[in-house]
């Protein structure tokens, strides 16, 4: 029986390695743009859990 390693699909050689590091360096340290607490409602929430006037009312308490 002839034992041939493979690789797995998603492993890196070295030179892809130095690529991602040098994107992560470039890129990695950006700022996040600041969240929109009224779309992260929208969004963490189901649809219809929070009537306009409660999701208006959130959104007052969130701005201070």
């Amino acid at each position: 029986m002839v034992s041939e390693r493979t690789s797995h699909p998603l492993a890196m050689n070295s030179e892809s390695l130095q690529v991602l590091a040098r994107w992560l360096k470039s890129n990695g340290t950006r700022q996040v743009r600041e969240t929109d607490p009224r779309r992260m409602i929208l969004d963490r929430y189901p649809a219809g859990l929070f009537s306009e006037a409660e999701l208006e009312a959130l959104w007052d308490v969130l701005e201070g």
